[in-house]
């Protein structure tokens, strides 16, 4: 058997009914059966998905799972692992997709061995904006009409990333449709939990690694409804961005935690004029943590010479990766006070919470 141009990798959890459809949608794509394979990851198994899967014989669905608990980089990586695809599509079980998406993709970003990262778009996809607590779940012909109405008249309007300033490469680089060589595919770091930032790391990396990441306006699926409980995702973001920060200190990781990843893009520039010499020094002296906000890159220790474990990062102070109250002592120098609002307010409030008073 040779083997497939596509593998379209997908985490699953105890979503049957959308499952159905994003399945149902692979199964009428227009590129040849024999060049499509789909991978799923599966954790928290409900039983239900193999009987799904029966349902599309003609579907090449290969099945990994395990027994450890729920986490959707790690569904991701299973998936990835036994990918045979020359390019993999990372996907939501929560999208539908047009049927001429794939070879529409394939013969434009990937035939003739591009190295590249392509975003597609999310239509109706809220961003964790209000809880869910119903679900309509419409037969696959509404969504196949709505697919192909959209492949008619096209996309404009209908996700903001796709017209918004890309200026930091990974930041858009939502997983729940996305694309690239699989040589390319990163593995998802298994230490996030919950909601939240772990696809922004793995595009950051990848992006470091020199692919370019580019906004697919022609590469589009519809985002299907699920419950969400915002508050409960709220909780896992932040210490997962504060994660991110801690693992790649830098201005636009930090702007991202900060703001997120649309104001990041928009604020970028600017604030790296401003302020992108200032750094953040953390270390213990006579067994306390101190902190000090806001010094020059290359201007000398802020710390007294006895200082230990002392760390430098090039961050404003916007956000950083230290618990609530974990800081005994607190400085904040005088390039903090000259910067412009919301800034200035911003780093005060972050040093006040890592702050143990």
């Amino acid at each position: 058997m040779s083997e497939p141009r596509i593998s379209v990798v997908v985490p699953y959890r105890r979503r049957a009914a959308n499952l159905r459809l994003a399945l149902a949608s692979l199964a009428e794509q227009t590129l040849p059966a024999g060049d499509v394979e789909v991978v799923l990851g599966v954790l928290d198994d409900d039983g239900e998905h193999a009987a799904v899967c029966r349902e599309f014989p003609g579907l090449d669905v290969v099945t990994v799972s395990s027994a450890r608990p729920w986490q959707v980089g790690l569904a991701r990586n299973l998936a990835l692992r036994q990918a045979r695809g020359d390019v993999v599509v990372l996907m939501d079980v929560d999208m539908v997709l047009p049927s001429r998406c794939l070879e529409d993709l394939w013969d434009r970003h990937f035939a003739y061995g591009q190295r590249v990262c392509v975003v597609g778009q999310m239509i109706d996809y809220d961003n964790n904006t209000g809880d869910v607590t119903t679900v309509d779940v419409r037969p696959y012909p509404h969504y196949r009409k709505v697919l192909d109405d959209l492949w008619e008249t096209g996309t404009a309007g209908h996700d903001p990333r796709m017209t918004a300033d890309h200026v930091i490469p990974w930041s858009f680089a939502w997983t729940a449709l996305i694309a690239l060589p699989r040589d390319l595919a990163e593995e998802f770091d298994p230490a996030f939990r919950g909601y939240g930032v772990e696809d922004l790391e793995w595009a950051y990396r990848v992006a470091r690694g020199g692919t370019p990441i580019v906004m697919g306006r022609d590469f589009f699926g519809v985002h299907l409804p699920h419950l969400r409980d915002v508050a409960a995702n709220r909780r896992t973001e932040a210490p997962n961005y504060r994660y991110f920060l801690r693992k790649w200190p830098g201005l636009d990781v930090e702007l991202a935690c900060a703001f997120g990843d649309f104001e990041a893009n928009e604020r970028y520039l600017g604030l790296r004029r401003a302020a992108g010499g200032l750094t953040v020094v953390h270390g213990r002296v006579d067994g306390r943590t101190h902190l000090v906000v806001g010094v020059p890159a290359g201007s000398g220790a802020s710390l007294p010479a006895t200082a230990t474990d002392v760390e430098v990062l090039p961050l404003v102070g916007l956000a950083l990766p230290w618990a609530d109250g974990s800081v005994d002592r607190s400085i904040v120098l005088e390039p903090i006070g000259a910067l412009p609002e919301p800034y200035r307010e911003r780093v005060l409030a972050e040093v006040r919470r890592v702050s143990a008073r």
